[in-house]
């Protein structure tokens, strides 16, 4: 399992630019919502993906089916997914050469994890990018 330390938080939430947030939901109650919400925000372009979503628009971004669909590179995978529903996400994610892959809190996959970092992918398990960005202090996108 990942052990990231608050530096590579940092480096990592300071130099991503575009996030896929997989699992993003139209309903403004749902935790994938309001974290990609706060992300945009903060400065960040995030595209939601979702297949029953797909072609719709949440917040303002059209919405894939998966990552495979997606029109261009992205800095970050954000997996808003029940963990036996991550493994195919990971594959696509390492297909794609995602650079970063991260894990929203309760999302834990282990052997996706460890599949993603022997790809060359940078993996954060368990956290919220929304709670470690004031925790951390970062400058985000619109601070920059």
């Amino acid at each position: 399992m990942p052990s990231n330390s608050p530096e590579q938080i940092r480096d990592i939430l300071e130099s991503v630019k575009t996030i896929a947030l997989v699992g993003a939901s139209e309903k403004t109650n749902r935790p994938s919502h309001e974290v990609m919400a706060y992300l945009q925000d903060q400065g960040y372009r995030v595209i939601p993906v979702n297949p029953r979503l797909a072609g719709q628009q949440v917040l303002g971004e059209t919405v894939y089916a998966d990552l495979a669909s997606l029109p261009g590179p992205v800095d970050m995978a954000e997996l808003f997914l029940a963990p036996e529903r991550t493994d195919a996400v990971i594959d696509q994610a390492i297909a794609r050469n995602i650079p970063m892959l991260w894990l929203q809190i309760g999302v834990i996959n282990g052997p996706g994890a460890e599949r993603a970092e022997a790809a060359g992918l940078q993996v954060v398990m368990d956290r919220c990018p929304k709670q470690e960005i004031p925790r951390l202090g970062l400058r985000t996108p619109a601070q920059a």
